[in-house]
């Protein structure tokens, strides 16, 4: 257990720490890159069936309208519009993808960061440099459990992206390496059934309110 603790540390202390000269040109363009695709496979997924019904069950319950969802003209609290981005760019499953652990990283990490952005002022600097942060965060964690843990049957996107959003959302919210909690909330799949796997994507909403 107490080795388990130590590499949360330092995985909070690595996101904590990290500024934006530590990333390099060809890192911040591949983020870049990551980014325009994300809206390009939300905005053709935002309109999907799935993401329909998502969107109603959300708006009877939704606490504000301070949020975008892409490609949709209605707006609905920071934590709903977050789900419904994470889903409609994993919907159709054509959003990026880290081949070594199958990890789809964008679509579970990218909708918190532009969530926070429109609750408060954010650089583009800070936008990308959380990111990036999450999207390491993530894949890490993903090479350390991979391939055993997608054979067994979870959808290695959402229980990896969690840790991704928290980290990229905790860099958001300027916290140190203590109070930065990673907080798993896992979810199983056997089936990877399409209607499902974009939900999950769009859970790492929960991680923004257990460790961000």
């Amino acid at each position: 257990m107490s080795d388990n603790v130590e590499v949360t540390r330092h995985l909070a202390q690595f996101v904590a720490g990290t500024e934006w000269d530590a990333l390099t040109p060809p890192v911040v363009h591949q983020a870049k890159r990551a980014l325009i695709n994300f809206f390009a496979v939300a905005l053709t997924g935002c309109c999907e069936p799935a993401i329909e019904t998502a969107l109603q069950s959300l708006t009877a319950f939704s606490g504000g309208r301070r949020a975008t969802i892409i490609g949709r003209g209605e707006r609905l609290d920071a934590l709903s519009a977050a789900f419904l981005n994470a889903a409609s760019a994993n919907v159709l499953d054509f959003c990026d993808t880290h081949v070594p652990t199958v990890i789809h990283p964008t679509a579970p990490v990218a909708p918190s960061l532009f969530a926070l952005g429109e609750l408060r002022d954010v650089s583009g600097r800070d936008l990308i440099l959380a990111f990036v942060l999450g999207a390491e965060i993530e894949c890490r964690i993903g090479l350390a459990m991979s391939p055993s843990h997608y054979r067994r049957g979870w959808h290695i996107t959402a229980t990896c992206g969690v840790f991704g959003a928290a980290a990229g959302s905790g860099k958001i919210l300027g916290l140190k390496a203590e109070p930065m909690g990673l907080c798993p909330r896992h979810r199983r799949d056997p089936g990877r059934r399409l209607v499902r796997m974009p939900r999950h994507a769009g859970q790492k909403r929960s991680c923004r309110q257990c460790g961000a």
